[in-house]
């Protein structure tokens, strides 16, 4: 499988400001309006990529990625086309309604598929230096003998059922693993950031401490946050099949998640926000079985 989230291109001049306060919203349910640039529309992940305007009270202008409930309603469009459309906040998701294709438009400019590395299960995993949250250097290697789940993330990341959907999935196979001795011994948690220039071993310390079970000398023993300087960090991101750029202030991104055995090879990978902790945490159990390197 290949991410295929494009690159953010700047916006539009004829694009204006409009809201949607008037909208009828459920208790806990907020809405705004929406209006932009179509980059990609993917049917089959049920995602839509906007270079949009500044919605207010919401997010500055940017292109960002967004889910939609039902796959159908992404039928007739293409890149290029200029949309409306309403983000919808609920809970601990963000999703597209409503669109609307209001001109259809050339093709946005997206960088060649190609360019991202497809994984494949089994395949040598190169072992990529990173800076943890104490400021340590950590290889890959180190956790040879121990499967070893990753994912991406950074932590000013707006959308709740992007990043901090990521942490919240890997705090709740935390705390199951724990459970398990012999799991937990066996496994290990790395969340790699993709802003080192904010995100800090300071910062991602700070973050983590939110999240990580214990609260002494041993609380990242067992999930670590880390990053790399950004040659690093895109080559990495490369390699994992994960596609980033930053716009705006902010970073338009994909998600992606992967499990090595602990023979450090790519035992499954995960694209998305779709997967759940439960499944993971079977794949996770399942990879301990892949014979350990020694």
């Amino acid at each position: 499988m290949i991410l295929t989230l494009a690159a953010g291109v700047s916006l539009c001049s004829w694009l204006t400001a409009c809201s949607s306060q008037n909208e009828p919203q459920s208790p806990g349910t907020q809405r705004y309006q929406l209006r932009g640039t179509v980059i990609t529309a993917d049917k089959e992940h049920k995602t839509l990529v906007v270079d949009h305007e500044a919605i207010p009270g919401f997010m500055e202008a940017m292109a960002m990625g967004y889910g939609v409930k039902d796959a159908d309603s992404l039928n007739g469009i293409a890149s290029g086309d200029q949309v409306t459309a309403q983000v919808v906040v609920g809970g601990n998701s963000t999703w597209l309604e409503n669109i609307v294709v209001v001109k259809k438009g050339e093709p946005a400019k997206s960088p060649p598929a190609s360019q991202l590395h497809q994984l494949e299960t089994g395949e040598e995993v190169p072992n990529f230096v990173l800076v943890n949250q104490d400021d340590q250097r950590i290889e890959l290697r180190q956790y040879r003998g121990k499967a070893l789940l990753i994912t991406f993330l950074y932590t000013r990341c707006p959308l709740p059922d992007y990043c901090p959907l990521m942490t919240r999935n890997f705090a709740e196979i935390e705390q199951a693993l724990a459970k398990d001795p012999a799991a937990y011994a066996q496994t290990h948690l790395l969340t790699i950031s993709f802003d080192p220039e904010y995100d800090t071993p300071k910062v991602l310390r700070a973050y983590g401490s939110k999240y990580v079970l214990q609260r002494d000398a041993h609380a990242f023993d067992h999930w670590e946050f880390a990053s790399a300087p950004e040659a690093q960090m895109k080559e990495i991101a490369s390699f994992f099949g994960f596609g980033y750029q930053k716009e705006s202030g902010e970073i338009l991104h994909g998600l992606s998640t992967t499990i090595l055995s602990p023979d450090g090879k790519i035992y499954k990978w995960y694209y998305g926000n779709e997967w759940t902790p439960q499944a993971v945490l079977k794949d996770l159990r399942s990879s301990l079985q892949s014979p350990a390197q020694k």
